[in-house]
């Protein structure tokens, strides 16, 4: 997402609004790093009870994640969309760009928790074995966010913020296509809504493998 929106924005925009972009989508790159290297707890979780015969401590894992997962988007997004001002400070970004890069972070901010669903369901997949599911669903959400930069930056001029909404929305129907998939397979595990909890068990086996993974990012 970021490489397409800095291309666009280099070429359509002025150069405030591609620093904007630049210096926004590094953080970016960053939290959803993070978040991807989290989630990877809960593939090996799945994968290794599921290949063990034990199909319903895969699905209380996967719904132990899901409340995991659910709080850390709630406290990204608190952390990003009412401060971007303070993290634009924080990351040195030049006083000319200030605005665009704050906009950037907040609008991007608004996004995580559809950074963080995707994840947490691309986990799940990779977990039963599926690596192609997850990888077309974010290749669509790539698609859909080249056409939204076009649309926003090129025909209505919006610099960083319309490449921000592009990959917010993008991003968004991503997790709709996830989520479209997921319903549609055949899991080899029974999940339920009251698996959806903090479980102590499972959450220290997700955080145990996911935590170091994310400090590496």
């Amino acid at each position: 997402y970021g490489a397409a929106d800095l291309i666009i924005v280099g070429q359509f925009s002025d150069t405030y609004e591609q620093s904007g972009v630049a210096t926004g989508s590094q953080f970016f790159n960053m939290v959803t790093m993070v978040i991807t290297g989290l989630t990877m707890g809960v593939t090996i979780f799945v994968g290794d009870n599921i290949g063990a015969g034990k199909a319903e401590k895969a699905g209380k894992g996967v719904g132990a994640g899901v409340a995991v997962f659910a709080v850390l988007a709630i406290v990204v997004t608190a952390m990003t969309v009412p401060f971007s001002d303070d993290l634009t400070r924080f990351m040195h970004a030049p006083a000319e760009a200030f605005a665009q890069t704050s906009e950037y972070i907040r609008i991007c901010g608004i996004g995580t928790v559809f950074i963080t669903a995707y994840n947490v369901i691309g986990a799940v997949f990779r977990g039963i074995g599926d690596s192609r599911t997850p990888l077309m669903t974010v290749s669509i959400a790539c698609v859909i966010n080249i056409l939204g930069d076009l649309l926003l930056v090129v025909g209505f001029g919006m610099g960083a913020a319309g490449a921000a909404i592009a990959t917010v929305s993008a991003q968004a129907i991503s997790v709709l296509f996830s989520i479209y998939f997921i319903r549609k397979k055949k899991l080899p595990f029974k999940f339920s809504k009251e698996y959806v909890r903090f479980n102590g068990f499972y959450v220290k086996k997700i955080l145990f493998v996911g935590v170091p993974i994310a400090l590496q990012e």
